[in-house]
């Protein structure tokens, strides 16, 4: 079995070679590069290890199997992904932010209103 960089072997209790993850410090990075869905890059002490972890997930083998804390692994990277989506949308959103929910829902009906008006307008001159 080759491994890569996130993956590291050790000896088992009863001499058997096991694998676990060598880190959990993976710093998650989403950015929006004009598609549909944005794009997640992952690194580890300044380093890329988006291939490593697209190779573990998409791997023949699925690494349940035969990492032993690959579901906790897997817990913190859905987090942290989570959170850098979140982080990449609000610096794209026009939304306001720091504002109670009833403001940010007049907030939402002054947008469709100001999107409303060239058709109003378009409708009336017709």
């Amino acid at each position: 079995m080759q491994l890569n960089r996130l993956v590291m072997q050790y000896q088992g209790k009863n001499g058997k070679p096991g694998y676990r993850m060598a880190t959990f410090d993976i710093d998650v990075i989403a950015k929006s590069t004009g598609g549909l869905a944005p794009t997640i890059l992952y690194f580890h002490d300044n380093q890329d290890v988006t291939d490593d972890i697209r190779s573990l997930r998409f791997g023949v083998d699925s690494p349940y199997t035969y990492i032993d804390d690959y579901e906790q692994f897997q817990n913190m990277l859905y987090k942290k992904e989570q959170q850098a989506l979140t982080t990449l949308y609000d610096t794209i959103s026009i939304r306001p932010k720091n504002m109670s929910t009833s403001k940010q829902v007049l907030w939402s009906f002054g947008v469709l209103l100001l999107m409303t008006i060239p058709l109003l307008v378009a409708i009336i001159l017709r």
